[in-house]
């Protein structure tokens, strides 16, 4: 099959996919962020043709146009997976984050693109970058005191741990299974009720809603523990990457001694799969 490349001149697809796979790797950190946003674009993309595609066809309507971009949706979808994945595999940290249930090729592929370790000699330097370490406030006026994409990453990591958390070679879900009972465990204490007054302080909570009848009693909701107990698990996942990380590129261990004093009740603290 014949395509155009940028030249418009004629070129084999199976030539072009190997020629862009093999320069995958010399991807700079800038465009594969741009890679990673355009992977989850055309992800959203492709879930909403589906989505048409079926409602279209359950109403009789014609769909070869919607149901020709689904496939090159997929299509293009499966390419740039293989892309990341040529890239990722170009750090130890990237086939390390690999190794790991729940994390693949294009989560992996976005941390390194994301987190710059030289600016990182600590953890809660990426917790704070991504928006998660709980400390952050993001005041009207000022600007974005984290990264968007980033964030948004840690919220897939996380929802990636609670689906593979059955699976046997699952090791950070496991950790958000604990500590969520843990937090659920505190929660039903009160020991969260001045964060539970303070909501509703701050925002508007109508009484009719599920949150407030558990504000209102000094608990948070359910929703949120989850999220806490989520976050949790992402930090610890992003704690390890930035021990492999760093190993990676000063050729020794961070600074200090690898101690995780937030992160205090969790019962690992090796770095699975590490060293390889």
């Amino acid at each position: 099959m014949l395509v155009d490349d940028l030249n418009g001149d004629a070129v084999e697809t199976k030539s072009l996919f190997k020629d862009l796979l093999n320069s995958s790797s010399l991807l700079t950190r800038q465009e594969a962020r741009y890679v990673v946003d355009l992977y989850y674009q055309l992800q959203e993309y492709r879930k909403r043709s589906a989505n048409q595609v079926r409602i279209q066809s359950d109403d009789g309507e014609p769909t070869e146009l919607l149901t020709w971009l689904l496939v090159n949706f997929k299509g293009m979808e499966g390419n740039i997976k293989t892309y990341l994945d040529k890239f990722s595999d170009t750090y130890a940290v990237g086939r390390w984050a690999k190794s790991i249930c729940g994390i693949g090729p294009v989560i992996s592929a976005g941390l390194i693109a994301h987190i710059d370790i030289e600016k990182a000699p600590y953890a809660g330097h990426i917790w704070s970058f991504a928006g998660i370490s709980g400390k952050e406030e993001w005041k009207k006026g000022e600007k974005r005191p984290w990264n968007a994409q980033l964030k948004t990453l840690c919220w897939k990591i996380g929802q990636s741990f609670v689906k593979v958390s059955n699976n046997k070679k699952d090791v950070y879900g496991k950790l958000w299974r604990e500590r969520k009972n843990f937090e659920i465990a505190k929660n039903e204490k009160l020991e969260y009720a001045d964060q539970a007054e303070a909501k509703l302080k701050k925002f508007k909570i109508g009484k009719t809603t599920d949150a407030y009848k558990f504000y209102i009693v000094g608990q948070l909701p359910p929703a949120h523990i989850e999220q806490r107990a989520e976050r949790y698990a992402t930090k610890m996942f992003l704690s390890h990457w930035q021990q492999v990380a760093y190993f990676e590129h000063y050729k020794e261990m961070p600074p200090k001694p690898f101690v995780i004093a937030e992160l205090a009740h969790a019962h690992l603290k090796e770095v699975p799969n590490w060293p390889f």
